[in-house]
């Protein structure tokens, strides 16, 4: 099934057990972000575990500032410098509306009614279902972050 989670699912309040977002929500400009989140918290059941994967702009800005060239995804050919490839791969050629740090996300997680917000390891989860975060990948340069639907 495909939807544009900015026009609302096509689910009953309550439907799911979990919700997992690989790499999603920063294609969304930021002031689409938490109404998007308050959609998920929605069809979510309470308790409902989400679970995100985000381009970490902390880890990558730590990059940058240790001249860990080899840590960017863009090749020179598109841009040498480091600045060059920090700017390119934050905002991957354009795709990239919204970046995202640990604490920004837990904010919006709250405005839009989620609890016991926490960062994970790749591959690891504090939900006790391990298929959640079997859906993992871009390990090296994601933030993972689950929050629980509060009431």
């Amino acid at each position: 099934m495909a939807a544009d989670l900015r026009g609302g699912l096509p689910f009953p309040a309550g439907s799911f057990d979990a919700a997992v977002g690989i790499h999603v929500l920063q294609d969304l400009a930021y002031l689409d972000v938490v109404p998007v989140l308050r959609e998920l918290h929605r069809v979510l059941r309470r308790g409902a575990v989400l679970r995100l994967g985000l381009p970490d702009l902390e880890r990558a800005l730590d990059a940058y500032r240790r001249s860990h060239a080899a840590y960017f995804h863009v090749p020179d050919a598109d841009a040498a410098s480091l600045g060059g490839k920090l700017v390119a791969q934050l905002v991957w050629y354009g795709s990239v509306r919204t970046p995202f740090t640990f604490d920004c996300v837990a904010e919006m997680l709250a405005k839009a009614g989620f609890t016991n917000v926490r960062r994970c390891a790749f591959g690891d989860t504090a939900s006790g279902d391990p298929e959640l975060a079997s859906l993992d990948d871009r390990a090296r340069e994601s933030l993972f972050v689950e929050a629980e639907r509060g009431p």
